[in-house]
C-alpha cells in the first residue's frame, strides 16, 4: 500500500464499498470540516480499468463532501489516497467494512451482503471475526440471514418485519418460509411473529434439547437456533418416545436403591412443593418425577404429602401401598432385549409380505410414533365449489366404498374418514395391535380394500400423483363429471369460452359468438350441454384442463394440472429405456388416452374392477 495525492475526476466509488449505488450518503456533520481544512484522512482506493483511474473502497463520504465544497468553489484539490494492490475484493470488502462499521453500525442485512462477499472470496467466519473485532457468534448470526427468501430479508431491512421474527425465520425451511409469506400477504390471515413463529415453526411446543435425559448427540430433526444458542427438536413424537424410555430407566433405577414408590407427575399435572414434605426414604418418602410439556424433567426425592406427614409425627405408619417390586431386569437389559427381539422379527417379517402388508395398512390406519399420515381436507374456496363436488358421482361412489370399510374394520359408521383423525389416540399401540390382528383374519382382498380407502383419502389434492395415477389408470372423467353452475361461474376468460363454445357447439356457432360476452358464451356452452333453446344436445363433454392427460386452452399457461401432468410425462420419459448404436432413433411415448365407456355389462373399467 502507498500514499499519493489523485485528482477528484479519477476517482469514483467502488461496487466493493457499502454504499455504492446508494442515496447520497449525509456529510453534514463532515462538510464544515472539509470545507475549512479539506480532507485530512486518507481514503482507501485501488487502481481502476481506465489508464489512471482509482476507485474508492473506504471514505465514500469524505469524497463527497470534497466533491460538494470543489462544486462550491469551481476547482478541487487532489485528495489523499492510500492505494491497495488491484483486483483483491477481499481487502477491499473488509475495508470499507471496517471503516464504516467503527463509524456507524449498518443495518444487518447490509452487514450480510457484505459478510456473504467476503465468504465468496474465500474468507471464513472466523477470519471475519477478528478482523472486524466482534465476536464469531455475532458473523454466524449475520451470515445467518442467507437462510431467509430475498423478499423477507427485504421485508425486514424496510421495517416490516420485527427482529425476534426474522431471528426465527432463519431457522425455517424454504417451504415453511414461503408459506409464512402466503400468510403475511393475506389480510384475512395473521402471520405467527416473535416466540409464536417458533411454536409455528417446530409444530407447537418448543423442546430444547438441553432437557433430553438421552444422548442426542448425531439425531435428526433437531434445528439450531443461532441467536439464542439453543437447539430444539423439530420431531417431538420423536424426542418423547426416546424420553419417556429415559425416565422409565430412572424409574427403574430408584426403585432397585430402594425407594418405596416413584410416582410420574405427567405434563398435564405440576408438582406444588409446598404441598408436600420432605421425608427420608426409610420413613416412607417417595420419588416424584415431574414431566413438563417442554420437555423438562425434575425429580424430587424423598416427599410425601402434607396430610401423610403429620400422621407420621405423631408417630402413625403411612400406606405407602404395596412396595414396588423390583423388576427382574434393569431398563438397560431390557433395552438389549428390544434391540435384538426387533431386528430378529424385523428380518423374518422379509419373508413374509402378507403380514408385512396388515401391518402396514394398521400403522397407516392408526399412527405410531414413526407414522403420521393425514388425510386431504379438501379445501374448497367457495361454498358452492364444495357443495359441487360433494355431491358428484366420484365422490359419493368414494364415501359408499368408506362407509363399507369402516364396517369391515368395525369402526365407527359416522367417522369422517378411515385414517385417524386430529383427537384421535395416534399411535395407541392396542388400537394398532388390535386393528393388525383384524386384518390377519381378512382375505387379501379386503385388506386391499382398506388400503385403496386409506390411499385415497392421504391422496394431496392437485398432487403430481393425483396425475400419475390418473394417468395410468385411464380415467374417464366423463364418467364421474359433468359440467354444472359452479364449473361455469368460475369461469372468466373470453378467448377460452370462445374454445369451449367451439368444442361443444362447432367452430361456426364460435365464430358467430366470438364478440359476444362472457355470459353468453357461458349460455350458449349450457344450452348444448342440456340440450336447450333448439341446440343439439352433446354428452360426455369434458374441459381440457380435466381430462386425463390434461391440456391448456391458450399458449398462457398457468393451469396447475397441466403443469403436473408435465412432471409425470417427464418421469415417464426417464423411465423409457435409452436407444444405443449408431443411428438410434427415440420415439416419444404417446400419452395415454382415456378409456371408452362401456355398458356394464361388457366390461368394467380397470378402476372399478
Amino acid at each position: 500500500m502507498k500514499l499519493d495525492f489523485i485528482d477528484l475526476g479519477k476517482l469514483s466509488i467502488s461496487k466493493t464499498n457499502m454504499r455504492y449505488a446508494k442515496k447520497a450518503p449525509d456529510v453534514s456533520d463532515i462538510l464544515p470540516t472539509v470545507r475549512k481544512r479539506g480532507v485530512l484522512v486518507p481514503l482507501i482506493v485501488r487502481p481502476n480499468c481506465g489508464p489512471g483511474a482509482f476507485e474508492i473502497v473506504a471514505g465514500a463520504r469524505r469524497f463527497t463532501a470534497a466533491k460538494i465544497v470543489a462544486d462550491e468553489r469551481g476547482d478541487g484539490e487532489p485528495l489523499p489516497c492510500a492505494i491497495l494492490e488491484a483486483g483483491d475484493d477481499a481487502d477491499a470488502i473488509e475495508a470499507s467494512l471496517i471503516e464504516n462499521i467503527k463509524r456507524l453500525d449498518p443495518d444487518e442485512v447490509s452487514q450480510w451482503e457484505n459478510f456473504a462477499k467476503l465468504v465468496r472470496e474465500g474468507r471464513d467466519a472466523e477470519d471475519i471475526a477478528e478482523t472486524f473485532g466482534i465476536p464469531d457468534l455475532m458473523v454466524r448470526r449475520i451470515l445467518a440471514l442467507g437462510n431467509l427468501l430475498p423478499r423477507i430479508r427485504n421485508l425486514y431491512r424496510a421495517g416490516k418485519i420485527d427482529r425476534t421474527t426474522v431471528r426465527h425465520l432463519t431457522m425455517a425451511s424454504r417451504s415453511q418460509q414461503k408459506a409464512w409469506l402466503a400468510l403475511f400477504d393475506d389480510p384475512k390471515q395473521y402471520p405467527p411473529s416473535g416466540h409464536q413463529l417458533k411454536g409455528w415453526l417446530l409444530g407447537g411446543t418448543c423442546i430444547p434439547v438441553k432437557h433430553a435425559l438421552f444422548d442426542a448427540e448425531g439425531m435428526k430433526g433437531i434445528t439450531l437456533d443461532l441467536f439464542e444458542q439453543v437447539s430444539y427438536f423439530a420431531d417431538a413424537d420423536a424426542f418423547w418416545s426416546a424420553q419417556n424410555a429415559a425416565v422409565d430407566e430412572r424409574r427403574d433405577s430408584y426403585i432397585e436403591d430402594g425407594w418405596s414408590d416413584v410416582v410420574i407427575v405427567p405434563p398435564t399435572e405440576h408438582f406444588h412443593g409446598h404441598e408436600f414434605v420432605k421425608m427420608p426414604k426409610d420413613k416412607g418418602g417417595r420419588v416424584y418425577v415431574n414431566v413438563r410439556a417442554n420437555g423438562e424433567v425434575e425429580f424430587h426425592e424423598g416427599y410425601v404429602t402434607g396430610k401423610e406427614a403429620k400422621r407420621i409425627e405423631r408417630g402413625e405408619k403411612i400406606d405407602t401401598g404395596p412396595k414396588v417390586p423390583r423388576p427382574e431386569v434393569t431398563g438397560t437389559t431390557q433395552n438389549y432385549i428390544d434391540l435384538h427381539r426387533h431386528a430378529a422379527v424385523r428380518a423374518a417379517l422379509t419373508r413374509h409380505p402378507k403380514i408385512a402388508l396388515r401391518l402396514m395398512v394398521a400403522h397407516a390406519v392408526v399412527g405410531s410414533p414413526f407414522w403420521t399420515l393425514r388425510h386431504d381436507p379438501q379445501r374448497a374456496n367457495k361454498d358452492d365449489v364444495r357443495e359441487s363436488f360433494e355431491t358428484c358421482k366420484a365422490e359419493t361412489d368414494f364415501d359408499a366404498k368408506r362407509r363399507a370399510v369402516l364396517a369391515l374394520l368395525a369402526f365407527d359408521p359416522e367417522r369422517a374418514t378411515v385414517t385417524a383423525q386430529y383427537g384421535d389416540r395416534r399411535g395407541d399401540e392396542s388400537h394398532l395391535v388390535a386393528l393388525f390382528l383384524r386384518l390377519l383374519d381378512l382375505p387379501e382382498r379386503a385388506v386391499m380394500d382398506v388400503l385403496m380407502i386409506v390411499m385415497g383419502e392421504t391422496l394431496a389434492v392437485g398432487s403430481a400423483a393425483v396425475e400419475a395415477v390418473g394417468g395410468e389408470i385411464g380415467v374417464d372423467m366423463a364418467r364421474y363429471w359433468q359440467a354444472d353452475d359452479a364449473f361455469f361461474e368460475t369461469l372468466r376468460d373470453k378467448e377460452v369460452l370462445t374454445q369451449i363454445v367451439a368444442e361443444v357447439g362447432g367452430e361456426t356457432v364460435a365464430a358467430a359468438n366470438a364478440d359476444e360476452k362472457a355470459k353468453t358464451l357461458k349460455r350458449i356452452a349450457r344450452d348444448h350441454l342440456d340440450g336447450a333453446n333448439g341446440r343439439a344436445k352433446v354428452d360426455g363433454w369434458v374441459p381440457k384442463w380435466m381430462a386425463f392427460p390434461p391440456a391448456a386452452y391458450t399458449a398462457r399457461g398457468g393451469v396447475g394440472t397441466v403443469e403436473k401432468a408435465a412432471l409425470v410425462a417427464a418421469a415417464r420419459a426417464e423411465r423409457e429405456p435409452k436407444p444405443t448404436g449408431p443411428g438410434a432413433v427415440v420415439a416419444l411415448p404417446a400419452p395415454k388416452k382415456p378409456k371408452r365407456r362401456k355398458p356394464a355389462a361388457s366390461q368394467p373399467e380397470r378402476e372399478a374392477a
